[in-house]
């Protein structure tokens, strides 16, 4: 646990002073609230003389409780800012660690649990680091002073006080155990609740369109209902900490007040002139020692708070830990390469599995030439491995056995931000971002002139409805792409990937919206504006991909065939049925 901690807390940096600064002011606002109850208890004896000299004494009580109270104003401010720069930082970390993250990364932690250890896990952190480093010294150091001032205002009187301590520890700590695994729990719900949200929102459109909405929020009520029950069960438990407390120190103040009563009555004795004297305890005495006593008990509450801070936190710690030391399975060589020459590509023996403990190869014996500037076709039925084939181009995932070669090096030889830039992938899902049609095309390029977005867009047969909008490229794209049809962001996020002038272009399914004319445009215009640009396209409709060079047939992650359109029409009966059922040929 400390190891994690310690590598969470890296993340302070800038904020590292604040947290060092905040003990100091908790440590003087402790000595001054130990301070106050001995010199209140000075100003009651005071009272009992004939001639009374209280200021001095007001005056005391005047600076130390203006004192303590700086120091826990000052005290707070600077906590708050370093637990909130703490989390501020951490997030970036986090964040910036799950940008170097591979796809089989992601897959491991899941989408939903990495949103949940940037979000919740990161505020669970902030609270109890603010909470930690304003009592971890101040709880302490109050319940000594407090023990100490006992001893020297109320004699053995004090150890009342010293038996209640381990009474309440006790309970304290059963609490805290019991309330644990509920806490390590929570986050699993968190994980499962934001799974879902996201699934939700993602899918709204499927979800309106059958009807599912009853469902669904039925489904999130669950969840939620599981979540709170998980949470009040641990407040329940939580919840004893007051009661028991209460009762420490009702039942201290009871025996201070009886005992301390019978030692002033039997003790005391009216002097010559008539004043009071106090032999053992004064009344003072007895209302600081009262005082001392509460604050060694809230002490106690103080640090059995942070006792339930840490339960909570620990999971947290653990899984933002999980994440900051996960080492990315894909990362550069040492001296790597950095250019790629053209576009040839080359798979020799190829097999892949996402898992290593996975039971079956997902692309098993693999092997294909592409020369650079063709027009390569692959087709096969769903979970073929036609998406996980053309993700090994791009090294988006490293085989498991063998080797992909671009442009004659291995691409685990080249820098990888140089592979994929020359490598532009269209994939099945389609992203587009909040903002103009202009700044979504510019991520292929940010330096493009409108010249260069206009070119690309007109290769990807979407200028002419660009144009045709209000605002042309000015118009605003709403988040997701809501505001366009499903072949319109199909071909804006062509025109995209060909703004980076890729020497490799790989459509994975990214025609599937658009109309059979269109989507032979494009064809036409690819092999037109980019001939010297390897074109990979992944199909399910043969008009896509039947003037290509050469096409793949793929059938359960294995090559099945590979020919020209006429060659497999011929020879293959994959590729044949296939056509027969799209042209309505050999069927009734």
């Amino acid at each position: 646990m400390i190891k994690r901690m310690r590598l969470v807390f890296k993340s302070l940096r800038e904020y590292k002073v604040f947290a060092l600064i905040t003990p100091l002011f908790m440590i003087g606002e402790a000595a001054m609230e130990c301070a106050l109850p001995f010199v209140m208890s000075k100003l009651t004896d005071e009272i009992q003389v004939a001639e009374p000299n209280i200021w001095p004494y007001v005056w005391l009580m005047i600076g130390g409780a203006l004192i303590s109270l700086a120091c826990g104003i000052l005290g707070g401010v600077f906590a708050s800012k370093a637990a909130t720069g703490l989390a501020k930082n951490l997030r970036y970390d986090l964040y910036k660690k799950v940008q170097s993250f591979s796809f089989a990364n992601i897959d491991k932690f899941s989408v939903s649990s990495l949103v949940t250890r940037m979000t919740t896990d990161i505020n669970t952190i902030q609270m109890a680091f603010g909470l930690i480093i304003r009592a971890v010294f101040r709880a302490p150091l109050m319940m000594a002073f407090s023990i100490i001032m006992a001893f020297v205002t109320g004699g053995p009187m004090a150890w009342i006080f010293i038996g209640m301590v381990p009474l309440v520890a006790i309970i304290f700590i059963i609490i805290i155990a019991k309330a644990m695994p509920t806490f390590t729990r929570l986050f699993k719900r968190y994980d499962k609740m934001n799974e879902s949200v996201q699934e939700n929102i993602a899918g709204i459109r499927v979800v309106k369109t059958f009807v599912r909405e009853e469902y669904e929020k039925e489904k999130f009520r669950n969840t939620s209902s599981d979540l709170a029950k998980d949470f009040i069960k641990a407040e329940k438990i939580v919840a004893w900490n007051n009661p028991a407390l209460n009762f420490a120190i009702h039942f201290s103040n009871m025996l201070i007040c009886t005992f301390g009563s019978w030692l002033i009555y039997e003790n005391s004795e009216v002097g010559p002139d008539g004043k009071i004297i106090f032999n053992s305890l004064s009344l003072g005495g007895l209302s600081a020692l009262q005082t001392y006593g509460v604050q060694i008990l809230m002490s106690l509450m103080f640090v059995s708070m942070i006792l339930v801070m840490l339960a909570m936190s620990i999971e947290a710690f653990k899984r933002v830990y999980e994440v900051l030391i996960e080492e990315p399975t894909i990362e550069n060589p040492e001296n790597p390469i950095y250019e790629v020459n053209d576009g040839s590509i080359t798979l020799n023996n190829v097999s892949f599995k996402y898992n290593e403990h996975a039971e079956r190869n997902a692309l098993e014996n693999i092997n294909i030439t592409i020369n650079s500037g063709e027009f390569v076709g692959i087709i096969g039925s769903t979970g073929s491995g036609k998406t996980t084939l053309i993700n090994l181009i791009s090294r988006l995932y490293d085989v498991s056995e063998g080797e992909v070669i671009v442009s004659g090096h291995n691409v685990r030889e080249y820098d990888l931000e140089v592979l994929r830039d020359s490598i532009s992938v269209v994939l099945q899902k389609n992203e587009l971002f909040s903002g103009s049609i202009a700044e979504n095309l510019r991520w292929g390029d940010l330096n493009a002139s409108l010249e260069d977005v206009r070119k690309a867009a007109q290769t990807a047969q979407i200028d002419d409805f660009v144009m045709s909008l209000k605002h042309q490229y000015d118009n605003m794209i709403k988040p997701g792409g809501n505001n366009v049809s499903g072949g319109q962001k199909q071909r804006l996020c062509i025109a995209r990937a060909l703004l980076k002038k890729p020497k490799i272009l790989i459509l994975d399914d990214s025609t599937s919206a658009v109309d059979t004319k269109t989507d032979k445009m494009i064809q036409e215009s690819l092999r037109r504006d980019i001939p010297h640009t390897t074109k990979i396209v992944i199909a399910q409709r043969i008009s896509s991909i039947e003037d290509a060079d050469k096409i793949i047939v793929m059938d359960d992650g294995k090559i099945n065939a590979i020919g020209t359109h006429e060659e497999l029409l011929k020879n293959n009966e994959i590729y044949r049925e296939v056509y027969n059922t799209q042209t309505k040929k050999g069927g009734k």
